[in-house]
């Protein structure tokens, strides 16, 4: 009997005989429509964020509609019941490289108001700057009766992988058929990408911010900011996943009101300083993680900043810091904050503050009010991902940062009062002390100056 080679284990949802973009997008549509169906949590927890209510999801494919004259055929249709409430919305579905067609998405707006529908739901590779945000500008008019919503390939990959490792499913099998999509959209050629290209401008905007010489208004300035913000999301998906935890980036209530506040920060940020930076939530953190990309230096800063402690000498304060990052490499640089002081911090290395904590301590007798802890990387220069990319920089240095830093800090918390001793009577009078009172007082232990 000759050695057995390795056999391929028999997939539900199989990779081979995928041949052109669109094989591709018609098996990932089936495939993700299906499992919906399926796999009641996985469902809900797509459908809910877009507002169908709680009950049975019914998917389709392919479905025909006549728009004008021509026929159309939406990649996928999904309608959710609960009594007399339904829900229905059009899919449209790119993989790959491809990126949705703004004609094609007003024309089903336009389907789904004159068939009444709720909305029209977009997924492929791209991902939006901002939560909210869809990444093709359509005719906002064809917005008045249908909604308009995006999921990115990665956004439904995290759901997935959350729902079935940390939010658990009821039936086995259900897990097991979840499971299956996983790793259908893990695999490279069901075109579920991930976030691998910083933009064409890229290494026209980078190599003018090193010379000094970049403007606001120079073409591919807004695709640039907009990239890295699409990165900061990506990389919340990506370390969500890794958690199952909903983590997202921080955004003010301007912000999400105006996105383009934002994008005008940061584009005066690049001009101004060479810097690109944003914020991560992560839920249970001390803080959020800033990301800093700064362009000049070529280097990607992680962040978090922790409250002091509100008790105890100054030293005692940076010693309670450093007890929590025992496990933190030496390179790391924390920053000690004093109260009522102006500029910048006293900072050192965290190897030099665990053999001294004082060198964090410039006044004595001003209390520390908070610290900033660190982690500084060298930053890729290459717009994709691999060796030597900017998008791979800043995604090790993320995850780095959260294993070996952040989640091991926790916030400070006072120490309980404790109850105060009731005198003994009987000893005081044995020991023949006088009895100057016999009742615990709320002055005793008292002192004044």
């Amino acid at each position: 009997m000759t050695e057995e080679q390795p056999w391929h284990e028999a997939r539900l949802i199989p990779t081979s005989g995928i041949n052109g973009a669109e094989e591709q997008e018609r098996r990932a549509t089936s495939a993700l429509l299906a499992v919906m169906v399926a796999v009641r949590e996985f469902g809900r927890a797509l459908t809910k964020p877009l507002g169908a209510p709680a009950g049975t999801v019914e998917a389709f494919i392919e479905v025909p509609f006549m728009h004008g004259e021509r026929r159309l055929y939406p990649d996928g249709l999904v309608r959710v019941r609960r009594g007399q409430k339904s829900w229905t919305a059009l899919i449209e579905v790119k993989t790959g490289r491809n990126e949705l067609a703004r004609e094609q998405i007003e024309n089903y707006l336009d389907i789904a108001r004159q068939q009444g529908f709720d909305a029209v739901v977009t997924i492929s590779n791209e991902i939006p700057p901002m939560v909210g945000q869809h990444p093709t500008k359509v005719d906002k008019r064809r917005l008045r009766k249908v909604e308009l919503h995006h999921l990115s390939w990665t956004k439904v990959l995290a759901e997935a992988v959350m729902q079935k490792e940390f939010r658990g499913v009821a039936d086995p099998d259900q897990a097991w058929i979840l499971g299956e999509l996983v790793r259908y959209l893990e695999h490279p050629r069901s075109g579920a990408l991930e976030f691998d290209d910083m933009g064409e401008s890229w290494v026209a905007v980078r190599d003018a911010v090193r010379a000094g010489t970049l403007r606001a208004n120079d073409k591919g300035v807004e695709s640039v900011v907009a990239r890295f913000d699409a990165l900061l999301r990506f990389a919340s998906l990506e370390l969500g996943r890794t958690l199952g935890a909903e983590v997202a980036p921080v955004v003010s209530r301007k912000e999400q009101a105006d996105p383009g506040a934002r994008t005008q920060w940061l584009v005066a940020s690049l001009v101004g300083d060479g810097v690109l930076s944003g914020a991560i939530r992560i839920p249970d953190t001390v803080g959020n993680l800033t990301v800093t990309a700064d362009l000049r230096a070529r280097t990607i800063t992680c962040h978090v900043d922790v409250d002091a402690p509100r008790e105890g000498r100054p030293a005692t304060r940076v010693r309670w810091l450093v007890r929590q990052l025992k496990s933190a490499p030496d390179g790391v640089r924390v920053e000690a904050f004093a109260a009522h002081a102006r500029g910048s911090g006293a900072a050192e290395l965290l190897r030099d503050v665990r053999d001294d904590p004082g060198r964090l301590v410039v006044d004595p007798k001003k209390d520390l009010r908070s610290f900033r802890v660190a982690m500084t990387a060298p930053m890729g220069a290459k717009r994709g991902r691999g060796q030597g990319g900017f998008i791979d920089s800043v995604l090790d240095l993320v995850d780095a940062f959260y294993a070996e830093v952040m989640q091991y800090l926790k916030a400070w918390s006072a120490t309980p009062p404790k109850v105060r001793p009731v005198p003994d009577d009987d000893a005081e009078a044995r020991a023949g002390e006088p009895l100057v009172s016999t009742s615990l007082s709320s002055q005793d232990g008292v002192e004044h100056d």
